[in-house]
């Protein structure tokens, strides 16, 4: 059930290979050798990392198919952290990755984007607008042909979900009249002090332009937005904390999990992709998932592909992923970390 609430107003206060890799460099086979060092190798990398952060090394996707682009798969904080580039021992390697343009290690706040795609045209559906969303925009909107954001799903009231809310702005300013949110009731009443302004309007300066939102309220059952049915998947994010993932066709994105309630594993039943919080390498936190839980929830979930998401600077997006390609050899388990701008094209 969804509750449509709209704006605030003054009237009305209640509604609401092994050593070699061959790549493509101006339609010529190059081979790098993975050993050694040159000023050119070095810069024929770094156009690598930049193509590849790209997602689908760039190609144009057929308008009539979905995908999912990862805006962010990082923490709050984001990667690099500040504090580990300017500490003189430069001893955190991850960060210092990072700062290379392209790296797969660059991390901003976790955020998905559906492309969705139907008889009645596409739609932009974007779960979460985190302290780093326009960032995260200015990078991926240009660069995969994207410009309205037609419905925004919150997961919860934290600062790295909501803490972009008012760079919307751009869009309900020069793009389209507003952008409806689909937030749950809690999530809702911690924005009406977060974000005071943008759920009542009458506060403004006259003449200053805000974000125009149209908040939604939802609950457990499923709802639709663009066409598109969303079912909520709760979670707990910590003692006490519920937070919602949620389910789309056959995908599952669950960005900020501690437990998973067993209420919630039917809904999870005959997932293809699975996205799920994984925010370090060695154990889990009070809030999330590490990389041990997270891989026991994927033997018991059994989805066909997970991606993992959230991971803070601890994770080295190769190194990682080196050891989860070796699960798939030993268990069968097809499962990667994502990275930003990753674009995975969906059947929904």
């Amino acid at each position: 059930m969804v509750l449509y609430l709209g704006t605030i107003r003054p009237s009305s206060l209640t509604s609401l290979a092994p050593y070699t890799r061959q790549i493509s460099l101006c339609s010529s086979a190059i081979s790098l050798p993975r050993t050694g060092f040159s000023p050119f190798r070095r810069f024929v990398q770094t156009c690598l990392r930049s193509d590849n952060a790209r997602g689908v090394a760039g190609a144009e996707l057929p308008e009539d198919q979905s995908e999912i682009i990862f805006m962010g798969t990082g923490t709050s904080e984001g990667i690099p952290r500040v504090s580990c580039l300017t500490n003189p021992s430069k001893t955190c390697e991850v960060c210092s990755k990072a700062a290379e343009p392209g790296n797969k290690n660059q991390r901003r706040n976790t955020s998905i984007l559906i492309r969705y795609s139907s008889s009645s045209g596409t739609s932009n559906i974007l779960i979460d607008a985190g302290k780093f969303f326009y960032h995260s925009a200015l990078q991926w909107f240009p660069a995969y042909g994207l410009r309205t954001i037609d419905a925004v799903i919150i997961t919860h009231s934290h600062a790295d979900a909501i803490g972009g809310l008012d760079d919307l702005r751009d869009w309900t300013n020069n793009v389209q009249p507003s952008i409806p949110i689909y937030v749950a009731q809690r999530d809702f009443e911690v924005m009406k002090k977060t974000h005071y302004y943008l759920v009542d309007t009458s506060v403004i300066i006259p003449g200053a332009a805000v974000s125009e939102l149209q908040f939604n309220i939802i609950d457990k059952d499923p709802f639709t937005v663009h066409g598109l049915k969303i079912t909520p998947l709760p979670v707990w994010h910590g003692r006490g904390y519920l937070s919602l993932g949620f389910r789309f066709g056959n995908i599952c994105y669950i960005s900020d999990v501690s437990e998973i309630p067993e209420e919630t594993y039917p809904l999870l039943k005959d997932c293809e992709i699975l996205i799920l919080d994984a925010l370090r390498p060695d154990r889990s936190s009070s809030t999330h998932f590490g990389l041990p839980k997270a891989l026991e929830e994927v033997r018991k979930i059994q989805p066909e592909r997970t991606l993992f998401t959230g991971m803070m600077h601890l994770m080295d997006h190769e190194k990682v992923n080196n050891y989860l390609m070796e699960l798939k050899e030993t268990e069968g388990l097809d499962v990667q970390l994502s990275y930003d701008g990753l674009r995975v094209p969906v059947t929904l």
